[in-house]
């Protein structure tokens, strides 16, 4: 009958928290004749314990409790018997985030992708929008990527006619949050440049100047 509790719960169990400044997890052996020493892990490491807070009952305190310890699983255990143990799995909730905004200057037919970073949990929806309307979406020329973290919107060749400010828009049922990338389509570069088709034409024009000046005296001959 010997088994461990872990704020109450006698069994794995979920513990949801928004960031907070700390949460305690408290262990206790329970059906016990004698003392027993507890461990407890954080994931696979091992967290250590002052003495005095090993035997029958654990404290821990997770201080501060971040976006990033949504996922991670605490584990109390027996020290004896390593198979009796509880594990909490915190799941921190927390709404999407995004800031800033970016300015793009993109060539006439190339391609271009704006890039959405946005941690939440729970998980957030995504719309894109195109100068404050829904934008629509060009089959073979608008591509949605999206993961948990990762919201991407593609277009390809772009043309004259993409020019303006597209917005991110992420929503959870905690927040909403949002970002601008402000597109600027510039002409396409000939292949040769003007400046050098120029610079070529001026040095073969005076070449063949020089060239006529220096032969001037036998032409005059002829």
């Amino acid at each position: 009958g010997l088994e461990l509790s872990v704020n109450s719960h006698a069994a794995d169990f979920s513990l949801s928290t928004s960031p907070v400044s700390a949460i305690s997890l408290s262990c206790l052996v329970q059906n016990s004749s004698q003392e027993e020493e507890l461990l407890w892990y954080r994931g696979d490491g091992r967290v250590d314990l002052k003495d005095g807070n090993k035997v029958n009952v654990s404290n821990i305190c997770i201080s501060p409790v971040t976006e990033s310890d949504n996922g991670v699983t605490f584990t109390c255990r027996l020290a004896r018997d390593k198979s009796v143990q509880v594990s909490v799995l915190l799941d921190v909730q927390f709404p999407p985030r995004l800031t800033g905004e970016e300015f793009l200057q993109i060539e006439e037919e190339k391609d271009v992708t704006l890039t959405c970073d946005a941690k939440s949990n729970p998980q957030a929806e995504t719309a894109w929008y195109r100068n404050n309307a829904t934008l629509t979406l060009e089959q073979n020329r608008y591509q949605l990527y999206q993961t948990s973290e990762v919201f991407q919107l593609s277009i390809q060749k772009v043309q004259k006619s993409d020019n303006g400010t597209y917005t991110c828009v992420v929503k959870s049922s905690l927040g909403e949050a949002r970002k601008d990338f402000h597109l600027t389509v510039e002409d396409k570069k000939p292949l040769f440049p003007k400046e050098a088709v120029i610079a070529a034409v001026v040095v073969v024009t005076l070449t063949l100047l020089f060239g006529i000046i220096a032969r001037k005296d036998k032409i005059f001959k002829v």
